[in-house]
């Protein structure tokens, strides 16, 4: 069923403030989860998602797990939700012990009607201050899409490009996955519930986070290039990954060793997602 449009658009410019301390143990346990040993007292490029987070009561929640949709975002009836993609530009790097603040607006929504049928994608911006210093901008895509129509077949997958320089292969287990969902408070059963992802929403297995993803996608570059300092990133989602298949997260420096392509490939080399990162 369509909502009337002026029902999606009168969430236009709507906005929220949530307010976090910045601790030290969600980076620690993040660290862990990727293998990686942090020193410093600084949030590494993408870890603010382990802040501002929803805190739903269990009474709130529906029946993917996620909040019952309503509230903040716009209460689509589409039943898949998925993270789309994000832009995002980094000022300065949040601090362990920083009162920080996030406001969040909704930037556009766009009702569209596509192969797969209906899609409704939702852009919020994001601004994160601490100490009257702006840190992070960002804008968070989401969308909202039909559940599979019978008979229908999947969009053929793109293949991705063999030309990286640097590329490392993840395989993200089910143990992965729920840690992550568990620092980042995510509740959403397509990332640990098999028999729902499998059964409810028709997917193979269980999905790896998109953020997750992007993640893996900035650490390569952190890992490549230690002294460099994030500027900018981007990235869309093309595909889902699953777990328990190994895949590869890759990049290419561009000449002079200020920008970088990324993108991420699957078990069978098909692109699932394309990112770009800036250095300062």
């Amino acid at each position: 069923m369509r909502e009337p449009s002026y029902t999606l658009n009168e969430f236009i410019d709507r906005h929220t403030v949530q307010a976090d301390d910045i601790s030290a143990f969600p980076l620690t346990a993040l660290a862990a989860t990727l293998d990686r040993t942090e020193a410093g007292d600084t949030v590494p490029p993408l870890w603010h998602w382990l802040y501002f987070l929803p805190v739903a009561p269990l009474a709130e929640v529906g029946p993917d797990g996620h909040p019952k949709r309503g509230g903040f975002l716009p209460p689509v009836s589409l039943p898949r939700r998925m993270w789309a993609g994000g832009r995002l530009t980094f000022h300065a790097p949040l601090k362990v012990g920083e009162h920080a603040r996030r406001t969040s607006t909704i930037a556009s929504i766009e009702d569209k009607t596509g192969r797969s049928g209906r899609l409704v994608f939702v852009t919020v911006q994001h601004t994160i201050e601490a100490g009257g210093e702006l840190k992070i901008e960002e804008e968070h895509d989401i969308v909202y899409r039909d559940a599979p129509q019978p008979g229908l077949a999947p969009p053929k997958p793109a293949p991705a490009p063999e030309s990286e320089t640097w590329r490392r292969t993840i395989n993200a287990d089910p143990v992965m996955l729920f840690r992550y969902s568990a620092l980042t408070f995510n509740g959403h059963r397509i990332h640990y519930d098999y028999p729902y992802v499998t059964q409810v929403e028709d997917y193979p297995g269980l999905i790896v986070h998109g953020p997750l993803i992007a993640t893996l996608l900035v650490d390569l570059v952190r890992r490549e290039r230690p002294a460099a300092t994030l500027k900018s990133f981007a990235f869309t989602a093309l595909r889902p990954t699953f777990a328990d298949q190994p895949f590869n997260v890759c990049g290419k420096p561009s000449d002079d060793g200020k920008s970088i392509d990324l993108w991420a490939k699957d078990h069978d080399g098909y692109l699932t997602m394309r990112a770009s990162a800036v250095l300062a």
